[in-house]
C-alpha cells in the first residue's frame, strides 16, 4: 500500500490480539487560500517567533512549557512527551459494544480506514469484522495517535473495518441549551401530508460525487475577474432581501409546499395540496374574523 500508515498496533478482543494498520480515510478538498499582504509594497507578510526584551529567537531555542502558576513553567523536552507509558499507543481493546445508533451524530469526529498489518492477521481480522457485522454492533475502546488519546469506534466497512474518533462527553455541548426555546407542539397534518410527499418525491440514492464546493468556484471566478481588473472592486449583488418575519407563516409555508410540488410535477399531490390549502385558508380566516357584538 502506497499510503503511510496513520498508526500501527494491535486491537485487542479479550486475549486475541490482532495486528492492523489504521489509515486516513479523508482527504482535504478544494480551497481557496489566501496570505496576509502589506498593501502598500503587496509584498507578504511574515511572522517571527519574538521574547519580550529579547526580539527573535532560533526554533532550536524553544521548548513546550506548562503554566502551573502565573509566570511559572514546567519545561519539557519532546522525547519526555513521547516516553509517557500509556498501552492505548500501540493498543486498541475493544472494551465495550453497542448499537450504532445509541452513539449520537454529535460525537463522531474523524474516519480511519483498518486494514490486517500481514497476512497472519486476516483470519482474526475477518472473525472480528464478520461478527460486528452479523451482531450490528460497533466496539468501543481508546487509542492514542499524535499526542492525544481518543475515545474510537469500529465498525466493518466492506472487505475491511472503519474506525471513528469520538469526541469526549465534554467536548460536546448539550443541545437543551438551544431547542430549549423551540415549541413542542404538533404540526398541522395537512402541512405534513405535503412536506413528506414533497421529501419521497426527492428521494434518492446518496451520491457524494453529485456535490461540489461551489464556494471555491464562486472565489475562483472572482479572483480571476479581479486580476482582470487591474485592482477596481468588485462586489456581488445578488438582489436578494432577507425574508420579512410575522407572528405565523402557515398560508405562506401552505403556498410554498404547494408550489414546490407543482414544480416537482406530483399530479397525485396536487389534489392534496388544493384541499389542504383550502382548509388552512378557512382556519385563518376564522381566526382574523371579528368577534360578534353581544346584544
Amino acid at each position: 500500500m502506497a499510503a503511510r500508515a496513520y498508526w500501527q498496533g494491535q486491537i485487542r478482543l479479550a486475549l486475541v490480539s490482532i495486528p492492523v494498520e489504521i489509515y486516513a480515510a479523508t482527504k482535504a478538498g478544494a480551497q481557496i487560500s489566501f496570505k496576509q499582504i502589506h498593501e502598500p509594497t503587496g509584498k507578504p507578510i511574515h511572522y517571527e517567533k519574538v521574547v519580550t526584551g529579547i526580539g527573535p529567537v532560533d526554533t532550536d531555542e524553544i521548548m513546550k512549557g506548562f503554566e502551573y502558576q502565573k509566570g511559572n513553567f514546567v519545561l519539557l523536552e519532546q522525547d519526555e512527551i513521547d516516553a509517557v507509558k500509556l498501552e492505548s499507543k500501540k493498543t486498541l481493546e475493544l472494551t465495550q459494544f453497542v448499537d450504532a445508533d445509541e452513539i449520537d451524530v454529535l460525537y463522531y469526529e474523524k474516519p480511519y480506514f483498518v486494514v490486517p498489518a500481514d497476512d497472519l492477521a486476516e483470519e482474526a481480522f475477518i472473525v472480528l469484522r464478520e461478527a460486528l457485522r452479523r451482531t450490528r454492533k460497533v466496539g468501543l475502546g481508546q487509542l492514542a495517535m499524535r499526542g492525544r488519546e481518543y475515545v474510537v469506534s469500529l465498525k466493518p466497512c466492506g472487505r475491511g473495518m472503519v474506525l471513528e474518533t469520538l469526541r469526549y462527553a465534554d467536548e460536546v455541548n448539550k443541545a437543551q441549551g438551544y431547542f430549549r426555546d423551540i415549541p413542542d407542539t404538533k404540526p398541522d397534518a395537512d402541512l405534513m401530508d405535503l412536506a413528506e410527499a414533497l421529501i419521497a418525491k426527492k428521494s434518492g440514492t446518496f451520491d457524494p460525487r453529485e456535490f461540489h464546493n461551489r464556494y471555491v468556484d464562486a472565489l475562483k471566478g472572482l479572483i480571476e475577474r479581479k486580476r482582470k481588473s487591474k485592482g477596481r472592486k468588485i462586489i456581488e449583488d445578488d438582489g436578494d432581501e432577507a425574508p420579512k418575519r410575522s407572528g405565523s407563516n402557515v398560508v405562506d409555508l401552505m403556498a410554498a409546499l404547494r408550489k414546490s410540488m407543482e414544480k416537482s410535477g406530483s399530479a397525485a399531490a396536487k389534489p392534496a395540496a388544493r384541499k389542504a390549502s383550502a382548509k388552512t385558508t378557512a382556519k385563518t380566516a376564522a381566526k382574523r374574523a371579528p368577534a360578534k357584538k353581544r346584544a
